[in-house]
Formats: structure tokens, sequence, C-alpha cells
């Protein structure tokens, strides 16, 4: 009898140890992906287009398009413009102010009491147009302000006068206190002149007429102080101004000659060691 074919069946061999590891091996480094694919792993791929996606239009512009400016480059220019108009108006206030730190004027208190410290150290009446040219202020605004400060110090009956004489404004002692003014002034003449009173009345003496800056020049010192207690006391006295420097100039009085028991100016003795020479004076 002939024997039966045996049926196939179909057999998978068991995975060996080693296949199982090549199964679930860690996967390959990224060079290792490169040299197999034989792509630059520096490079970036540009990702194909899908079907069916539109394509995005080639940023490059058209040479015949016009240029769109850079907003980045309008804010520079825009900054920089900026930074010279500020800095000439920084330059603009620098010369435009004088008196910084000063006190704003604004206000009429600040500017009422702004008049008044400039006028208690005029010598001679100070005309509107000076005095709104130091302050800094419209030459109107000045006027009435002096005559508000005029009115003030009369209703008040204060001790002082505000005048307008001659050419301009400037404080007087009111006259029903006169007495009083003159027996200080007249008690003042009993005692004695300082060192600084009596260099200064040489420098005058020696070189009158005068100016007070000329005064100061040579003795080195500001001379205002005892340019008032000299004139205070009669000793000197005003003799016009100076055709150069438009100054004030100074000259002794007959009282400064009956003190010293002179006839003349032509009695004075030779100038004191301390003073310089008359040559050495003409040069200052």
């Amino acid at each position: 009898m002939a024997a039966e074919p045996e049926p196939e069946v179909e057999t998978t061999s068991a995975a060996s140890p080693e296949d199982h590891s090549a199964a679930t091996s860690v996967p390959a480094e990224p060079d290792q992906v490169a040299e197999a694919t034989g792509v630059d792993s520096g490079e970036e791929r540009s990702p194909e287009p899908v079907s069916g996606e539109p394509s995005v239009p080639d940023e490059t512009p058209d040479p015949g398009e016009p240029s769109v400016p850079d907003e980045a480059s309008e804010s520079g220019e825009a900054s920089s413009d900026g930074e010279a108009q500020a800095s000439g108006g920084i330059a603009g206030d620098d010369e435009a102010t004088e008196t910084q730190g000063a006190p704003d004027l604004t206000s009429d208190t600040e500017l009422d009491a702004a008049l008044e410290a400039l006028l208690l150290v005029v010598d001679v009446p100070a005309g509107d147009e000076l005095i709104a040219e130091t302050l800094g202020q419209p030459v109107g605004r000045i006027r009435s302000a002096l005559r508000r400060l005029s009115e003030h110090y009369a209703e008040n009956e204060r001790g002082i006068d505000l005048r307008y004489v001659g050419d301009g404004w400037r404080f007087y002692s009111r006259e029903k206190y006169a007495p009083y003014v003159e027996r200080y002034l007249l008690d003042g003449q009993r005692t004695k002149l300082t060192r600084a009173a009596l260099e200064t009345l040489a420098v005058i003496a020696y070189r009158q007429p005068v100016t007070r800056s000329r005064v100061a020049a040579v003795r080195g010192v500001n001379v205002d102080g005892v340019i008032r207690t000299l004139v205070g006391r009669g000793l000197i006295g005003e003799a016009g101004t100076d055709p150069e420097t438009g100054g004030i100039l100074y000259c002794t009085t007959e009282l400064f000659l009956e003190r010293l028991g002179l006839s003349s100016l032509k009695d004075l003795p030779p100038l004191a060691p301390l003073l310089p020479e008359v040559d050495s004076i003409d040069d200052v």
C-alpha cells in the first residue's frame, strides 16, 4: 500500500535572543542616520509641499516695485532727528539764561522782592528799561510793579519811599523821619574811620575824580560799602560820570579839607607807603 503524503504544516521558528535584541535596539544616532541617508545633519531640509495646499509666494521684492522703508530705520532716523532738536534746544536754553538758580519772577510777590533787592544797591536812579533787562521781564510789567510798590510804601507810611526822580527809580528816606537820619549821621561822624575807609579816601583824594571800579582795582577789594560811608559822612561826593565807562566819578569835598586842616588839594602830603605809586595808579 502506498504511503499517504504527510500534510504540510507552516512552522515559524522562534526568534532567537539575538534577533529580539536587534529588533528592540536603541534608534541609531543622527550621524549614523546621516551616513545611511546621505543627508548632512547640519542642513535643514525644507519641507516638501503637500499636494492640495497653496504654495507660498516668494517674498523677494520685485526690482520694479518701490521698496517699502523699514520701520526700524525710520525709527532710527526719527530718534536721531529728535536728539539733534533736543541738543539744539538745550544749547539755546544755556545761552538764553544767565541767572541759573535765580527765583522765578512769574508771581508778583517774587517780582516785588527782586525789585526791592535791586533798588537797595543802586547809587543813582535806575531806569525802567535797565531794570527790565536786568530781571528779564517786560518793561510794561516792571513799570506796573514799580508803581504798585511806590503806592504800597506811601499807603503804609513806611520809613522809606520809592520815587521816580529824573530818569529812574530810587529809595529815599521819608521826610518826616529826617531828624533821626541827621542825628545818626552827625553821631557817626564823631567815630573814627576804619583803615579800609582811610585807604579808600586816600585813593580818591590823590586820583580824583575817580570811579568806584578804579578805586576797587587799586585796593583789590570791593569798596561799595566804604564809598557809601564816605558819602554819608560828607567827605566825598559825586562829580559827574566817566565819558568812557559811564561810571560815577567821586571827589573830595570842602569838609574833607576842613577836617584835615588843608586849604587846597595841593597841600596834601605824599602818598602813604601802603598805597601804590601815582604812576602805577594811572595804569590801573
